[in-house]
């Protein structure tokens, strides 16, 4: 099972976004988490924090990977827990600029388009699985208005367009652990990744799990 994960860059009020730096982590323990997993393969992107550039790039690796699930994280500062997101809006409306400058107020993302679509992740195992890790976590149902929830809605909106449905979402990081320290406290950053990167990889295991019992036969 193929299957692509993306982060975002920084942004506007986020200096360092740990949603890269987890998808940086993922990519250097590829060969590592395949050798445990030999079923996954998990392909990795950093997607910019723009609503035109993000779109064009994560069309285009879903076109040409063709993953079996994609799995999109980004970073929710004032969120204390992993958010697993429920619903992506057909909407942009955020005050904050994305990184080329633009501000999209009360604007569709596909006009014409659903106004929802719903993550296919398998949300409930993925946060019994994080429970069970000892990592908090909570099934979330406003992914937001931004870039984040931009992405989302352009990856389900792809992957609609497949023949056969795949599993496909977004998670939300907390963004206050590794993104907003002092410098006196930056020794706990890589404790903070490394807590975040065995979540995303706990979540991988249940995406393929799942998806793995879905195609059994009976």
């Amino acid at each position: 099972m193929r299957i692509l994960v993306t982060g975002f860059n920084p942004f506007r009020g986020v200096r360092i976004n740990p949603s890269e730096l987890v998808v940086k982590a993922l990519a250097q323990r590829t060969l590592q988490f395949s050798k445990r997993y030999p079923a996954l393969e998990i392909i990795t992107a950093i997607l910019p924090t723009e609503y035109i550039a993000a779109t064009r790039l994560l069309r285009s690796l879903m076109r040409t990977t063709r993953p079996d699930g994609v799995i999109c994280l980004g970073v929710a500062s004032r969120r204390e827990r992993i958010s697993l997101e429920r619903v992506a809006l057909n909407w942009d409306d955020d005050p904050t600029p994305d990184n080329a400058g633009r501000i999209r107020r009360g604007r569709r993302i596909a006009p014409g388009g659903p106004d929802v679509y719903w993550s296919t992740l398998p949300l409930d195992p993925m946060r019994e699985a994080l429970r069970k890790h000892g990592i908090k976590s909570y099934v979330s149902n406003h992914a937001g208005t931004f870039v984040c929830n931009h992405a989302f809605y352009v990856a389900r909106k792809e992957a609609a367009r497949r023949p056969r449905p795949i599993p496909c979402g977004f998670i939300h990081l907390p963004g206050h652990l590794p993104g907003q320290l002092k410098s006196r406290q930056r020794s706990h950053t890589g404790a903070a990744v490394r807590r975040f990167v065995e979540a995303i990889e706990c979540c991988l295991k249940v995406l393929g799990r799942e998806t793995a019992r879905k195609k059994k036969p009976g």
